[in-house]
């Protein structure tokens, strides 16, 4: 390793793997490291799927990585110690850097309100998902929050589960984000399923069965399932990184840290400015060109060239019905539904391809 750029990756999820397979290919004499917890890469966007006890595809890292010449380490990245340019695992191991990109992702937000992290279930991890697939209750299952996350999951249960009444919890309509078309379908394809659908109900706590809505009101469930939100780990703030109130990696316009200039944060952890100053949004359509750009920026960098622009946009949204139905919208440059929508079977099969692609462009 005498001479070599020593690169760190922490996290082996879709924006993580992106850079790697990409450094893979571009950087020269450089030694690559990709520290993750879990053996394996599972498609964070099947976990739904994976909850409700379909079968999903599962990668082991080291097998993925190590022909690669990308280096994997197992262990739980708990403390970067910036001065020292390290990373400490597991408590008790160090990994020194040169540069460091920061993916870690993001789990299931269990603070912002009472009873979600002793009562509810959640699809926001493999380990979240085993959880539910392994605890899944006849009865009523309320779902809560009207976010992408929450429709799939909602009529996977609907469809997978017949014993139960699958209840959809929202202070929005469901997919309101969406166009009225889209909106529309997401509501009839829900119905059509059996899902009970509340667009007026605020969740303020959970109980062991079922919520209480800021109205007063309680809602029984056998089973509640939090989809509501999402946090990201609080390791970058732990460091002295620059972050947000979320906790998420302040970067500059070319991915790097605006605290620490070897750091550079991509994916759900990292603030990613896009068209016209707005916010890229938590999605796999985020992590995977925003890994990709990181991994470009460093390279640039290392050999002392200006990073290029980044150009980024979204092209359409694609949301799941169960299996046989689905919901893509189309987009506009800044991220506003389209008028272009298509619903189905052919959206189903599009969301396949989408989701196929993704896993292939993130595995090295």
């Amino acid at each position: 390793m005498t001479g070599q750029h020593r690169i760190v990756i922490l996290g082996a999820g879709y924006a993580g793997l992106a850079a790697a397979r990409r450094l893979a290919r571009t950087a020269r004499n450089a030694h690559i490291t990709v520290v993750d917890a879990r053996a394996s890469f599972v498609e964070r966007v099947r976990l739904h799927q994976y909850g409700v006890g379909q079968s999903i595809p599962e990668w082991d890292l080291r097998e993925l990585l190590e022909p690669k010449r990308i280096h994997f380490v197992q262990g739980w990245a708990n403390g970067i110690d910036t001065e020292r340019k390290r990373v400490l695992i597991d408590g008790a191991s160090a990994l020194g850097y040169d540069s460091l990109i920061y993916a870690l992702g993001s789990a299931n937000d269990v603070a912002g309100v009472p009873g979600v992290a002793e009562y509810a279930y959640s699809v926001a991890t493999p380990e979240d998902s085993a959880s539910l697939r392994s605890g899944i209750p006849a009865g009523r299952i309320a779902v809560v929050g009207g976010g992408a996350t929450g429709i799939e999951l909602a009529a996977e249960l609907a469809q997978s589960q017949p014993d139960s009444r699958v209840l959809l919890l929202g202070s929005d309509e469901p997919a309101s984000w969406l166009s009225r078309r889209a909106r529309a379908h997401v509501r009839r394809g829900l119905e059509r399923l059996g899902v009970e659908i509340r667009s007026d109900a605020k969740v303020i706590e959970v109980m062991p069965k079922g919520v209480r809505l800021a109205d007063g009101a309680v809602v029984e469930a056998a089973a509640t399932v939090w989809t509501a939100g999402f946090g990201v780990p609080d390791l970058a703030e732990r460091a002295g990184l620059m972050v947000d109130g979320h906790g998420r990696v302040l970067t500059d316009e070319t991915l790097r840290s605006t605290s620490h200039p070897d750091v550079y944060a991509a994916g759900d952890c990292a603030v990613i400015a896009g068209p016209g100053g707005r916010e890229l949004r938590m999605a796999c359509a985020t992590a995977l060109p925003a890994g990709k750009y990181a991994a470009d920026a460093l390279v640039a960098r290392l050999a002392g060239r200006a990073p290029r622009e980044l150009r980024f946009r979204y092209y359409f949204q694609c949301i799941s019905l169960g299996r046989r139905d689905g919901v893509i919208q189309f987009l506009h440059a800044d991220d506003s539904p389209g008028r272009t929508v298509l619903t189905g079977r052919t959206a189903a099969w599009f969301k396949e391809q989408i989701v196929q692609g993704a896993g292939r462009a993130a595995r090295p």
